[in-house]
């Protein structure tokens, strides 16, 4: 394993972004080429979003729910400013110069309101706002350096002082050149220039130059309140200097001393956490930075943070050291509250980052469930672990429990990682090396006759400290686990339900021990890893210990005071003999392991022999020879996982259940055996019926195996095998799951001749077909490779929905606990799409549809839109599934998709998606058919297109036009041709006419639509040669004669589509046209030809005359030029 760079002990801080606001900049349209955000702010309550439509979205930080929106027609928003010491107040600056301070009158449950306008900048660029600390008071600088005061008189000192008192604008002060930073602190007003920063007493009306040397370029300052622990001194002040370089300023002014980080800075960047990439460190130091802080901000106590175009910056000032800086590219400008960090990018992104200590951040990384981030960022910052803070906050079961959650097959590396750090803990914890002892050298069970298992602690081992019981050190890992996500909290309440007082200490050393040993450890990663071990070896024995309180022989005094002496103590001592399929899951590969590998032999025989049979070229080429080699190997494979399995475990069930059921009868009609009533005799019958039954169960077992079996048409009623009953190596594994994925595609579900012949000829019927393979998903859910499921599903499976049902119900059983499944019941799409984002990169887990359909369930059509966020994870063909009752969902779903991609870019997507290619038509026919005209107003009787209908407005006509322009084969071509022509769809007709060569068609079509514009030379549908001139001619000519017939003359409406219609295809519009094509010298000869001079006005003689001159001049000027180019080529040459 090659080594991996650990970061210094020294470093113990990061910036984190544990949350992503890429879903909120969607759902407020903040993400889009035309709308961005161009500045931010933030405060305790509100996260302050200005657009560059002139929109304010102040979105509540608890929870992340946009609350209000306020609109602007001044221009766009270019500073925005939350007041802090009262969250109801909010200025903002436009494009065009004005401030606006809205009062948002959340105490009252009112509408916001502008409460003050000032247009003392108007005309020039606000560069920053900043409120007074104590005051409704907001201070505004300009790009020429003009500071001005606003004064606000609110409506809470009373209605007539806010309507009739408007306090006019203070202008504090013109400094020499553009205001970079305003910051303000207990009655001063510090002002940052491109040259120097000031300092002004408001109150007094006194201003300081800090500092005598001057400085050209964007440098902040800010102040820097002093700690609680500080006293009574006085706040400081910073002000960036050039060459990475910090004045520190007393509150009057006086420089005090100069802070160089340049040669700080040559330590190596720490990465940023986040979900978006994996953490890196490089180790290797880099140049010293000479660096220009444009602006300075205090963040939480004794730091200041700072950024530049290469990275975001942490300084400690006081004690001059570099916290950490990370490299985050294309910052514009960041707003602070506390340790949080809300950051601009100059593409309109948003991030929000924490600066948190390492430990805290594992831990919330931990919380969130994102172990494999947390497992990285513990092994790049072990060296801060190790130390004794970390260590506080982040124990060893803290850090066993993230490397349970690891996957052992597929981040080995990650893994020796975690544990290396591990063993560097485990010598310095003494209680952590004493409990991992085994159990038998510090505690054993006993049983009870009455079934209660005895913990027997040895006194004298070890202290009474780490000899405590189950219970309470169960108790205390509860205590520390409380905070991880709601998902572990459901372990917990399944917990809840095995009381502790269950296991009793003693010290008695006489209590005869049990015959074996269980390996559970007393640093187990969570308690129910500790319940359940000791539940599985209840079970395993429950069977002995309900004989044994079956024969036992108590009087009804006696067993009255024990059950109630049990009933106190034990409130919960009833233990269910019948495990769930879940404990039977777990159990089985602790305590069966080498039968399962026994039982696992003939499968691995057969399943090698399999695929050595389907590697033969000559059964690899007949798909009959495959699926009778996949028949053969789908009996042993359903002998031990399918029929085998469910039989075992329903007849160990039914015998528990029997032999727990006798017991109970059994003592029932021992509490009185002489006074027996009918009741005692009916219960002694059902004892006999029980004893039967167990003798006859194995028979009914294997009917009722067989019977369903048969019935392939049957209610599908039986439960997903979504995990594997018992340890698979993993190269077993892999064999398998490609073998049973073969079977699903190659139809072959069943192991029967007949029946399997039947399903992969295709004989069955479609829906005993889909029944087959429901059921056989069913069975083998953990051994399907999920993805090629599914384009299986989508390919071959289109008649049959319930198999599409049943695969998204088998992804549902596996993600039922993950934090999206239960963060369904709250009523936040916002938040449940943000917690989806934050589990990402999905790539194209399948797993990520099961959320999807969650989504759709409840939320509909609307939580469509944004999933457009997770293509390609999601594919239309995916969403068409989910929507396939409704499909216009899929088509807003879908034009949405193409839509937000540039112009240029979409029919590239678009193709990329068009798998198979017959996916194109099936998309066209609903195109074409939603959101769309009907039909009787786009084609008449005769099928021919009514005039101007190709001017109705589709809905989807920008997605019809890009599927008919993509690259296709002439008889695709043809299809989509014919699709638009049915429905109507003229424009997409014609161009389809004009690119098959169907030229006639389409001047004929477009005659009848009765358009000039039409016929132009930009789409090629201008006639070509003299013969369609004619045709196009002639067919004018008869559209005219048939609408004059069937539309009466009203007053002097000119004939013939002269003036009243100069858009109309007219005999005399067509022959302008012609003229202007090809000349009126040649267009005349022409007509005349035609026979259709007789039906020319003056207008066509006057248009003529004018292009003959237009023509004569045109050529004369071209002569001219000829002339003047032959006398400069000659004077040239000579």
């Amino acid at each position: 394993m090659a080594s991996v760079p650990v970061i210094p002990d020294s470093y113990n801080h990061v910036l984190a972004e544990l949350e992503c606001l890429d879903p909120l900049l969607s759902a407020l349209r903040l993400d889009s080429s035309r709308l961005k955000c161009t500045c931010v702010d933030v405060s305790k309550r509100w996260l302050a979003l200005g657009s560059s439509g002139g929109g304010l979205n102040l979105i509540q930080k608890d929870g992340w729910k946009q609350r209000l929106f306020l609109t602007h027609k001044e221009g766009a928003i270019s500073r925005v400013a939350c007041c802090l010491h009262d969250e109801d107040y909010v200025a903002v600056a436009t494009s065009q110069g004005l401030v606006v301070v809205w009062e948002l009158n959340q105490e009252r449950r009112g509408k916001p309101e502008r409460i003050y306008i000032s247009s003392e900048h108007k005309g020039r660029k606000v560069t920053a706002l900043c409120w007074d600390t104590a005051a409704l008071r907001v201070f505004v600088g300009d790009h020429v350096g003009k500071v001005s005061a606003i004064k606000i008189n609110t409506s809470k000192q009373g209605k007539a002082a806010a309507t009739f008192v408007m306090f006019p604008v203070q202008i504090i002060t013109t400094v020499d050149s553009r205001v970079v930073q305003l910051d303000y602190l207990d009655g001063r007003l510090l002002i940052s220039s491109l040259t120097r920063t000031y300092l002004c007493d408001t109150e007094r009306e006194k201003f300081w130059k800090i500092g005598n040397k001057e400085r050209d370029g964007e440098f902040g300052a800010c102040f820097f309140p002093v700690g609680k622990s500080s006293g009574n001194q006085q706040p400081l002040i910073y002000c960036a200097r050039p060459g990475s370089r910090m004045w520190e300023v007393n509150f009057d002014g006086e420089v005090q001393s100069t802070h160089q980080f340049k040669q700080l800075l040559s330590s190596p960047p720490l990465p940023v956490v986040t979900l978006r990439q994996d953490p890196h460190y490089t180790g290797s130091s880099c140049s010293p930075q000479s660096l220009s802080f444009s602006k300075l901000l205090y963040l939480t106590e004794h730091c200041v943070v700072t950024w530049t175009e290469r990275g975001i910056y942490v300084f400690l000032p006081q004690s001059l050291q570099v916290l950490l800086w990370s490299e985050v590219k294309d910052i514009q400008d960041i707003a602070v509250h506390k340790s949080e960090l809300f950051c601009l990018h100059t593409n309109g992104k948003v991030v929000h980052l924490s600066l948190l200590l390492v430990d805290r951040c594992i831990e919330r990384l931990m919380r969130r469930g994102f172990w494999t981030l947390a497992a990285r960022v513990s092994c790049l910052f072990q060296n801060s672990i190790v130390s004794c803070r970390a260590r506080k906050n982040l124990p060893l079961d803290k850090l066993e429990h993230l490397k349970s959650q690891l996957d052992a097959s597929t981040q080995q590396d990650l893994t020796a990682q975690l544990e290396e750090l591990i063993a560097k803990l485990e010598p310095l914890d003494s209680a952590c090396s004493s409990r991992r002892s085994s159990i038998s050298s510090h505690e054993s069970f006993s049983v009870l006759d009455s079934g209660i298992y005895r913990v027997i602690s040895r006194r004298g081992s070890q202290s009474d400290e780490d000899s405590c019981s189950l219970h309470s050190q169960t108790f205390s890992e509860d205590e520390r686990l409380k905070e991880f996500p709601a998902h572990h909290e459901d372990e917990q309440l399944e917990l809840e339900n095995v009381s502790h007082a269950s296991v009793v200490i003693e010290a008695d050393r006489n209590e005869t021990f049990l015959p074996f040993s269980i390996p559970l450890s007393f640093r187990s990663p969570s308690p129910l890893v500790s319940l359940q071990a000791v539940k599985e070896s209840v079970s395993s024995f429950v069977r002995k210990t309900t004989e044994k309180i079956g024969t036992l022989h108590m009087s009804p005094e006696s067993r009255g005071k024990h059950e109630a002496k049990d009933d106190e103590q034990l409130p919960e001592l009833t233990l269910n003999p019948v495990a769930s399929p879940q404990e039977e899951k777990g159990s089985e590969p602790q305590n069966c392991q080498l039968p399962e590998e026994d039982r696992l032999r003939d499968l691995k025989a057969a399943t090698a022999e399999a695929i050595a049979k389907l590697q033969d070229p000559l059964v690899l080429l007949e798909p009959q020879c495959m699926r009778r080699v996949l028949q053969e190997w789908l009996v042993h494979l359903e002998e031990k996982f399918n029929q085998e399995h469910s039989a075992l475990s329903l007849k160990k069930s039914k015998a528990v259940c029997a032999e727990n059921q006798r017991a109970v009868l059994e003592e029932n009609l021992q509490v009185a055996p002489a006074d027996r009533d009918p009741v005692d005799k009916e219960q002694s019958d059902i004892l006999e019926d029980c004893i039967e039954n167990e003798n006859t169960d194995e028979t009914c077992v294997s009917k009722s195996t067989c019977e369903n079996g048969a019935d392939v048409t049957g209610p599908l009623d039986c439960g997903f095998q979504v995990s594997p009953p018992c340890t698979i190596e993993p190269d077993v594994l892999k064999d398998l799951v490609e073998l049973t994925t073969l079977c699903f595609e190659l139809c072959v579900f069943s192991a029967g001749r007949a029946e399997a012949e039947e399903s992969s000829e295709g004989s069955l019927p479609p829906a005993a077909s889909g029944t087959l393979a429901c059921r056989f998903m069913q069975s083998y859910f953990f051994l399907l490779d999920l993805k090629r499921v599914k384009q299986c599903i989508i390919t071959t499976c289109a008649t049959s929905p319930n198999v599409w049902e049943t695969y998204i119900a088998g992804l549902k059983e596996i993600t039922c606990h993950s934090p999206v499944a239960l963060a369904m019941e709250s009523e936040d799409m916002l938040k449940i799409l943000k917690l989806l984002h934050d589990l990402g990169p999905w790539d194209d887990n399948p797993l990520l549809l099961a959320h999807a359909q969650r989504l759709y369930e409840k939320f509909g059509e609307t939580a469509l839109r944004p999933l457009i966020k997770f293509h390609p994870s999601i594919l239309p063909s995916d969403i068409k599934q989910l929507c396939r009752n409704d499909l216009a969902h899929f088509l807003a779903y879908l034009d949405s998709l193409v839509k937000s991609k540039p112009e240029d870019k979409r029919p590239f997507l678009l193709r990329s998606l068009l798998q198979p290619e017959s996916v194109r038509l099936d998309w066209l026919c609903l195109a074409v058919s939603h959101d769309a005209p009907q039909r009787a107003n786009t084609v008449d009787e005769e099928g021919n297109p009514r005039p101007r209908s190709h001017l109705f407005t589709w809905g989807y006509s920008q997605l019809i036009l890009l599927l008919i322009k993509l690259p296709a084969d002439f008889v695709m071509k043809e299809k989509m041709a014919d699709i638009c022509k049915s429905h109507g769809f003229w424009p997409g007709y014609l161009f389809l006419c004009l690119e098959l060569d169907r030229r006639i068609e389409a001047f004929t079509n477009i005659v009848h639509l009765d358009d000039l514009s039409l016929l132009n030379g930009e789409d090629g549908s201008i006639p070509e040669t003299i013969e369609e001139w004619k045709f196009v001619l002639h067919l004018a000519q008869n559209h005219s004669t048939a609408s004059h017939q069937h539309s009466p003359q009203n007053g002097n409406a000119v004939s013939n589509g002269g003036l009243s219609c100069p858009d109309c295809i007219t005999v005399e519009n067509v022959a302008l046209l012609l003229a202007k094509a090809i000349g009126p010298n040649r267009a005349l000869p022409l007509l005349q030809e035609c026979g259709l001079t007789l039906e020319l006005s003056e207008r066509f003689t006057g248009v003529c005359e004018i292009l003959r001159i237009a023509e004569k001049r045109q050529r004369a000027l071209i002569q001219s030029m000829l002339e003047r180019c032959d006398r400069f080529l000659w004077s040239q040459q000579a």
